[in-house]
């Protein structure tokens, strides 16, 4: 996987283009596991990070938690008391349209500049902007892509009527009759999947001719062209929570189903260039800045100093806002290092036990601490127990050493690393009320609810 870019040059275009286990028996008690221990600060100085899914809605339908809670997060003229973030692993809408579900539900005003989905971190991967780029997903993905900065995209639909004869599982969409000449499109130089498409089957069978072929479906396969043209994928989510009962299967689920095609043909692991969206490095990254614009818009000119990301999900939220803390951390200590350095002081040691980040962990962020902007002190995650996590789930093994069996199952994607600490979250709440309330107690602001 090729490194993007650095950090500081990411900031410079995005500022450009952007726009217990569960609560135990008594649910107004929480469990603390506050890795970072920071201390109340006072005003200016924390930020809100809130998943959608299972966290505010199940679906279509509202969480009643939430409404009551964020009725207490503006004030009497709508204006936000914290800086709020919406960090979405879905990805198969326009932040606008999102920004007005939420305003809808919600009853306060939500901007598009404080959501996030998926897909938001590929504005940075500009490398790919010009190329010819087939989208996967659903919704309009065409829409979406233009708006993320690429210029030349192909969905499978368009592929698909390209070369009639490649989506032929389902009879009554094959050809009748005559079978109509293959039309040819541009030469495609990279996959980017959005989320989960609606036919799985379509959609797997020509992302990989597109991989088999060099990008030139009307080729033949040839397995010997390995590696393969980039693949860029947004969300791991293996599950998720809607309505049902139980969860639902996630875009991570369809990455599962196209890695393991991808090996069974050619031998090969399926290589990503990029993955993106929760628990990544380079979302919370992203998630940060946008953080940092909505406590300028507020008017604050202490810098945010500590982040809460709130989850419903082990491997996705509490996973993602551990693992950025984690980087946070790194990057504190690093600049320790420098400054010891620079002033003739003794440099602390350098923690060798301390876990490296994997590329896939990173998503695409490089690990070049110490940047001119001023980077958080820490992130601490909150699960809540109104979606994906049960508290009658098994915890994971806490010895990373320990296989995992069927009653113990990793939920994270393949090419992360299985580190139970991640998994364990700082606080875990009942619902997001009481995420809110514990994080203005531990703040010590005032919150009426």
């Amino acid at each position: 996987m090729q490194r993007v870019r650095s950090l500081r040059s990411c900031w410079q275009l995005l500022k450009s283009r952007c726009e217990g286990a569960a609560n135990q028996a008594n649910t107004s008690s929480s469990i603390s596991r506050n890795y970072s221990n920071l201390p109340p600060q006072g005003p200016g100085s924390f930020g809100l990070l809130f998943d959608i899914d299972g966290v505010l809605v199940r679906g279509r339908t509202l969480i009643p938690a939430a409404k009551q809670c964020f009725r207490n997060l503006v004030d009497r003229n709508g204006k936000y008391k914290v800086p709020v973030v919406f960090v979405t692993n879905a990805g198969n809408c326009m932040r606008q349209t999102k920004a007005e579900h939420l305003s809808h539900l919600l009853e306060v005003e939500v901007s598009p500049d404080q959501v996030m989905l998926s897909h938001s971190p590929l504005r940075m991967f500009t490398q790919f902007h010009k190329m010819s780029v087939l989208v996967s997903g659903q919704g309009p993905v065409e829409e979406v892509a233009h708006n993320l900065g690429f210029e030349n995209v192909v969905t499978i639909d368009m592929l698909r009527d390209a070369y009639p004869v490649l989506d032929v599982v389902d009879h009554n969409r094959r050809p009748k009759d005559i079978i109509p000449p293959a039309k040819g499109l541009r030469k495609i130089d990279a996959v980017i999947l959005f989320g989960e498409p609606i036919r799985w089957e379509t959609n797997l069978q020509l992302i990989v001719d597109v991989l088999l072929t060099s990008g030139d479906p009307g080729k033949s396969w040839s397995s010997a062209q390995y590696p393969h043209i980039p693949v860029l994928a947004c969300n791991m989510d293996l599950l998720w929570m809607a309505e049902a009962k139980n969860p639902r299967f996630g875009h991570g689920m369809f990455l599962v189903c196209l890695e393991s095609l991808y090996k069974k043909v050619t031998g090969h692991e399926l290589k990503y260039e990029a993955l993106i969206g929760k628990p990544s490095v380079v979302t919370y990254n992203y998630a940060e800045l946008l953080i940092r614009q909505q406590a300028e818009k507020l008017g604050w000119t202490t810098p945010v100093k500590r982040l809460y990301a709130i989850g419903d999900n082990p491997m996705a939220d509490i996973y993602g806002a551990n693992l950025y803390n984690r980087y946070l951390q790194a990057g504190r200590r690093t600049k320790a290092q420098k400054q010891a350095k620079g002033g003739g002081g003794e440099a602390e040691a350098v923690d060798d036990d301390a876990p490296k980040m994997t590329p896939a962990e990173l998503g695409g962020a490089t690990s070049a601490y110490g940047s001119e902007e001023e980077l958080p002190d820490g992130c601490s995650s909150i699960l809540v127990c109104t979606g994906v996590y049960s508290r009658d789930q098994q915890e994971l093994p806490s010895d990373p050493a320990e296989s995992v069996t069927e009653q113990r199952i990793f939920h994270g994607h393949r090419d992360f690393r299985f580190d139970p600490v991640l998994t364990q979250p700082s606080f875990v709440v009942h619902d997001v009320k009481e995420a809110v309330e514990l994080v203005f107690g531990q703040e010590g602001w005032p919150l009426e609810f």
